[in-house]
Protein backbone atom coordinates (compact mmCIF):
# COMPACT_ATOMS: atom_id res chain seq x y z
CA UNK A 1 0.00 0.00 0.00
CA UNK A 2 1.20 3.50 -0.83
CA UNK A 3 -0.15 6.69 0.71
CA UNK A 4 -0.15 9.60 -1.73
CA UNK A 5 -0.58 13.29 -0.89
CA UNK A 6 -3.90 15.02 -1.46
CA UNK A 7 -5.04 18.11 0.40
CA UNK A 8 -8.77 18.09 0.88
CA UNK A 9 -8.67 21.82 1.71
CA UNK A 10 -5.58 23.41 0.13
CA UNK A 11 -6.89 26.92 0.78
CA UNK A 12 -6.70 26.63 4.59
CA UNK A 13 -3.95 28.84 6.07
CA UNK A 14 -0.71 27.18 7.15
CA UNK A 15 -1.70 27.55 10.82
CA UNK A 16 -5.14 26.04 10.21
CA UNK A 17 -8.49 27.56 11.10
CA UNK A 18 -11.25 27.11 13.62
CA UNK A 19 -12.86 23.71 13.11
CA UNK A 20 -16.28 25.14 13.97
CA UNK A 21 -15.90 27.97 11.44
CA UNK A 22 -14.73 25.46 8.82
CA UNK A 23 -17.69 23.12 9.41
CA UNK A 24 -20.19 25.99 9.26
CA UNK A 25 -18.54 27.41 6.11
CA UNK A 26 -18.57 24.03 4.38
CA UNK A 27 -21.90 22.58 5.55
CA UNK A 28 -23.87 25.46 7.09
CA UNK A 29 -25.15 26.00 10.63
CA UNK A 30 -25.90 22.84 12.63
CA UNK A 31 -23.61 20.79 10.42
CA UNK A 32 -22.19 18.80 13.33
CA UNK A 33 -25.17 16.47 12.89
CA UNK A 34 -23.46 15.24 9.68
CA UNK A 35 -20.97 13.41 11.89
CA UNK A 36 -23.54 11.38 13.86
CA UNK A 37 -23.59 8.58 11.26
CA UNK A 38 -19.79 8.44 11.16
CA UNK A 39 -19.69 8.27 14.96
CA UNK A 40 -22.26 5.47 14.95
CA UNK A 41 -20.39 3.44 12.34
CA UNK A 42 -17.11 4.00 14.19
CA UNK A 43 -18.59 2.86 17.50
CA UNK A 44 -19.91 -0.29 15.81
CA UNK A 45 -16.32 -1.30 15.00
CA UNK A 46 -14.75 -0.07 18.24
CA UNK A 47 -13.61 3.39 17.13
CA UNK A 48 -14.68 6.28 19.34
CA UNK A 49 -14.29 9.42 17.26
CA UNK A 50 -13.76 12.64 19.21
CA UNK A 51 -15.07 15.15 16.69
CA UNK A 52 -16.01 17.58 19.47
CA UNK A 53 -12.37 17.62 20.64
CA UNK A 54 -11.12 18.83 17.26
CA UNK A 55 -10.69 22.60 17.47
CA UNK A 56 -8.37 23.21 14.49
CA UNK A 57 -9.11 22.32 10.87
CA UNK A 58 -5.55 21.84 9.64
CA UNK A 59 -3.63 22.76 6.57
CA UNK A 60 -2.22 19.28 5.92
CA UNK A 61 1.01 20.00 4.05
CA UNK A 62 3.16 19.29 7.12
CA UNK A 63 1.19 16.12 7.87
CA UNK A 64 1.70 14.97 4.27
CA UNK A 65 5.42 15.60 4.67
CA UNK A 66 5.33 13.40 7.78
CA UNK A 67 3.60 10.71 5.70
CA UNK A 68 6.28 11.08 3.03
CA UNK A 69 9.00 10.67 5.68
CA UNK A 70 7.22 7.72 7.28
CA UNK A 71 6.76 5.96 3.94
CA UNK A 72 10.40 6.57 2.99
CA UNK A 73 11.38 4.84 6.24
CA UNK A 74 9.07 1.85 5.76
CA UNK A 75 6.49 3.09 8.30
CA UNK A 76 3.78 4.54 6.03
CA UNK A 77 0.85 2.57 7.42
CA UNK A 78 1.97 3.10 11.01
CA UNK A 79 2.39 6.82 10.36
CA UNK A 80 -1.08 7.10 8.83
CA UNK A 81 -2.60 5.29 11.82
CA UNK A 82 -0.76 7.57 14.27
CA UNK A 83 -1.98 10.67 12.39
CA UNK A 84 -5.57 9.42 12.29
CA UNK A 85 -5.42 8.64 16.02
CA UNK A 86 -3.96 12.04 16.88
CA UNK A 87 -6.60 13.91 14.89
CA UNK A 88 -9.80 11.88 15.03
CA UNK A 89 -9.46 10.24 18.45
CA UNK A 90 -7.35 12.73 20.41
CA UNK A 91 -8.42 16.00 18.74
CA UNK A 92 -4.80 17.13 18.24
CA UNK A 93 -3.86 19.92 15.82
CA UNK A 94 -2.04 18.54 12.79
CA UNK A 95 -0.57 21.99 12.16
CA UNK A 96 1.61 21.62 15.28
CA UNK A 97 5.06 20.20 14.46
CA UNK A 98 5.42 18.72 17.96
CA UNK A 99 2.10 16.87 17.59
CA UNK A 100 3.37 15.51 14.27
CA UNK A 101 6.67 14.50 15.86
CA UNK A 102 4.74 12.72 18.62
CA UNK A 103 2.72 10.87 15.99
CA UNK A 104 5.86 9.98 14.04
CA UNK A 105 7.58 8.70 17.17
CA UNK A 106 4.48 6.62 18.01
CA UNK A 107 4.75 5.17 14.49
CA UNK A 108 8.33 4.08 15.19
CA UNK A 109 10.18 6.92 13.46
CA UNK A 110 13.37 8.47 14.82
CA UNK A 111 12.15 11.60 16.56
CA UNK A 112 15.34 13.74 16.29
CA UNK A 113 15.60 12.97 12.56
CA UNK A 114 11.90 13.75 12.12
CA UNK A 115 12.22 17.05 14.02
CA UNK A 116 15.06 18.12 11.71
CA UNK A 117 13.10 17.02 8.66
CA UNK A 118 9.90 18.89 9.58
CA UNK A 119 11.90 22.02 10.49
CA UNK A 120 13.33 22.01 6.96
CA UNK A 121 11.61 22.31 3.58
CA UNK A 122 12.76 18.84 2.53
CA UNK A 123 10.29 17.14 0.19
CA UNK A 124 7.76 20.01 0.42
CA UNK A 125 7.91 20.47 -3.36
CA UNK A 126 7.48 16.72 -3.93
CA UNK A 127 4.41 16.67 -1.66
CA UNK A 128 2.89 19.65 -3.45
CA UNK A 129 3.63 18.10 -6.85
CA UNK A 130 1.97 14.85 -5.73
CA UNK A 131 -1.10 16.81 -4.65
CA UNK A 132 -1.26 18.62 -7.99
CA UNK A 133 -0.81 15.36 -9.91
CA UNK A 134 -3.78 13.87 -8.05
CA UNK A 135 -5.89 16.89 -9.02
CA UNK A 136 -4.76 16.70 -12.65
CA UNK A 137 -5.88 13.06 -12.63
CA UNK A 138 -9.37 14.01 -11.49
CA UNK A 139 -9.10 13.18 -7.80
CA UNK A 140 -11.17 15.67 -5.82
CA UNK A 141 -11.99 13.90 -2.58
CA UNK A 142 -11.02 11.30 -0.04
CA UNK A 143 -10.92 8.43 0.43
CA UNK A 144 -9.74 7.53 -3.05
CA UNK A 145 -8.34 4.09 -3.82
CA UNK A 146 -6.39 2.93 -6.85
CA UNK A 147 -5.99 -0.82 -7.06
CA UNK A 148 -3.11 -2.28 -9.07
CA UNK A 149 -2.95 1.02 -11.00
CA UNK A 150 -6.02 -0.16 -12.91
CA UNK A 151 -9.21 0.37 -10.95
CA UNK A 152 -10.13 3.55 -9.07
CA UNK A 153 -12.80 3.86 -6.39
CA UNK A 154 -13.78 7.23 -4.95
CA UNK A 155 -15.52 7.62 -1.61
CA UNK A 156 -16.37 5.46 1.38
CA UNK A 157 -17.76 2.07 0.39
CA UNK A 158 -18.74 -1.20 1.96
CA UNK A 159 -15.94 -3.78 2.15
CA UNK A 160 -17.63 -5.89 -0.54
CA UNK A 161 -17.40 -3.04 -3.05
CA UNK A 162 -13.70 -2.54 -2.34
CA UNK A 163 -13.05 -6.30 -2.60
CA UNK A 164 -14.82 -6.41 -5.97
CA UNK A 165 -12.64 -3.54 -7.21
CA UNK A 166 -9.49 -5.34 -6.00
CA UNK A 167 -10.56 -8.53 -7.78
CA UNK A 168 -11.29 -6.60 -10.97
CA UNK A 169 -7.86 -4.97 -10.77
CA UNK A 170 -6.20 -8.40 -10.58
CA UNK A 171 -7.77 -9.66 -13.79
CA UNK A 172 -7.72 -6.20 -15.40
Amino acid sequence: MRWLPFQLNPDIPETGMSRQAYIERKFGPGAKRNYVRIEDVGRSVGIVFAFDAITVQPNTVLAHRLMHFGSAHGRGNETAEALFRAYFLDGKSLTDAQVLCDAGAAAGLDRPALERYLASDDDAAAVMEGDMEARRNGINGVPFFIFNRRVAVSGAHEPETLLAAMEKALVG
